[in-house]
């Protein structure tokens, strides 16, 4: 029987990571099966995975695909998860495979042993059973791999730009820039002429971004960091920034350098500050301290959360699908994802495994291939 990885957080108060015995799913007459060959762990998938559970207290027990990875969860924690206490979830927002079995309708016939790529959850999985509607069909010669990474990173940089299109501004900065999505953000600013400000921690991560075209990167382990900041947002015109982080001070930090830069250009003095409004959009969660905010920049802002399926559904479907569309064509270019390391099913529940991908490490990317240890 096939087997899918599930999450399940225990009342007593810890997590189990285990592989369940499914069975293979049948199509109905719109439908498709789909043989995993490639799913990446996205940080927005950690979540639903680790619940909340500090998984430096990961142990293994049982082997193969009777194993189980135990961790514990702290009290103070387990609110947070009440709604989930002893379900077993599946895991995976996208992946991609070649679809082995469909039903009778022409799309889904249409389908039968090619590349496709979907978004939809339980992708950890040897099979996966999806409308064939929901399936993006990959160009010829693209692998699994190359397009297991379609949809949450490639739309969300596309959601950015058409975000910043829609609330009128001109440019954008972006948070843990050196991030496979934000790889992706640079190759589409440079391809459509975005001024981009990018925020990296590392000078690696600056060499990185300027190699791939980045004009203004920023390094905030420097000691000049604001002053960098000031003057990349005031040469850009960015009023819009994206932030990866959530916690710690940088989505402070974000508003108060566009509001120097704001004023660089002012007649007057103004004790409520720049009239320019200046947004910052918080869309991942990689500190987990609590957002801090010294109000140094007026009272023309706004601080909020940003999401991709709000915004697909604020542009509309036939919107959507152009986007999907443009990712499939730009698949090995624009939208490219590398990865660290491709692991089984199996290896996934392994503590050593867990230590590497659960670090959200910038630049660092992992997939799993459900059917690694068949494909030998």
């Amino acid at each position: 029987m096939p087997l899918q990885l599930r999450s399940t957080v225990r009342k007593e108060g810890h997590l189990e990571l285990s592989l369940a015995k499914v069975d293979m799913p049948k199509p109905g007459e719109d439908d498709v099966v789909i043989r995993v060959e490639a799913s990446p762990i996205n940080p927005s998938d950690l979540g639903l995975l680790f619940g909340m559970a500090d998984m430096e207290t990961a142990t293994l027990s049982g082997a193969g695909s009777g194993a189980v990875l135990t961790a514990s969860i702290q009290e103070a924690m387990m609110r947070q998860v009440a709604a989930r206490i002893d379900q077993s979830l599946p895991v995976g927002n996208e992946g991609a495979g070649v679809v082995v079995s469909a039903g009778s309708s022409e799309r889904a016939q249409f389908l039968m042993g090619k590349t496709v790529a979907t978004l939809g959850g339980a992708m950890y999985a040897q099979y996966r059973m999806t409308r064939a509607d929901q399936c993006l069909l990959l160009p010829d010669g693209t692998t699994a791999v190359e397009g297991a990474s379609c949809f949450v990173n490639p739309l969300t940089v596309l959601g950015m730009v058409g975000t910043m299109r829609l609330e009128g501004h001109t440019a954008l900065a972006h948070t843990a820039a050196a991030s496979n999505l934000g790889q992706m953000l640079v190759k589409l600013c440079v391809n459509e002429d975005v001024p981009l400000v990018n925020v990296v921690r590392k000078q690696e991560h600056v060499e990185l971004l300027k190699s791939l075209g980045a004009t203004h990167v920023c390094n905030s382990g420097e000691p000049d960091f604001m002053e960098t900041l000031i003057d990349a947002l005031a040469d850009t015109g960015a009023t819009l920034g994206f932030d990866a982080t959530g916690g710690g001070p940088l989505p402070g930090q974000l508003l108060t350098a566009m509001e120097v830069a704001a004023n660089r250009d002012a007649g007057e003095f103004n004790r409520y500050g720049s009239t320019t409004h200046k947004q910052v959009y918080i869309y991942g969660g990689l500190d987990r301290n609590p957002t801090v905010l010294n109000r140094s920049f007026g009272m023309a802002w706004g601080l909020g959360g940003w999401l991709l399926p709000y915004f697909l559904q604020r542009v509309g479907a036939e919107e959507a699908e152009a986007l999907r569309q443009r990712v499939a064509s730009e698949i090995t270019t624009t939208f490219a994802s590398s990865y660290t390391e491709i692991v089984s099913l199996e290896e996934a529940l392994s503590p050593e495994a867990v230590a590497r991908y659960g670090m959200q490490a910038t630049g660092e990317k992992f997939l799993i291939n459900p059917n690694k240890d068949l494909d030998g």
